[in-house]
């Protein structure tokens, strides 16, 4: 009997030990990355409101506003004036906003203004995540 308790308590004291050692390999790995593994950087976030994204001279601001409230027509008509005035990234959340607005009734020219948008478009820039989401649509 003395035998089998002695036997019972190693197999035992084995099997704890042996799950110690497993539970610090875990943690060990876990603090040391493998070297050779390639990291693969994720895209920027996209930014949930482009009013914070640069791009956009301080006074064309209610301009934006007002051309947005009037919908397509507005979006549109701002674009075309004050287009040229802008630079990206805000440039193109504005025209992605209106690829969005004029998709249901002009296809085409969501399309056309969504392929402007992705040439400019980097994978660096705030909209590109944006973009990733809209391309299997817009293409």
């Amino acid at each position: 009997m003395t035998k089998f308790l002695l036997g019972v308590v190693i197999v035992v004291g084995l099997a704890l030990g042996g799950w110690q050692i497993f539970e610090y390999w875990g943690k060990v790995k876990a603090a040391n990355p493998d070297p050779n593994a390639q990291v693969v950087e994720a895209p920027p976030p996209a930014p949930s409101d482009g009013d914070s994204l640069t791009g956009m001279p301080e006074n064309l601001e209610p301009i934006y506003q007002a051309s947005k409230a009037r919908g397509v027509a507005g979006l549109r008509d701002f674009l075309t004036i004050y287009g040229k005035s802008m630079s990206d990234p805000r440039l193109s959340w504005i025209q992605l906003d209106y690829v969005l607005l004029v998709a249901q009734s002009n296809p085409a020219e969501a399309r056309r203004v969504f392929a402007l948008v992705k040439n400019r478009t980097t994978s660096d820039s705030p909209v590109y995540r944006r973009v990733q989401l809209l391309a299997k649509t817009y293409e």
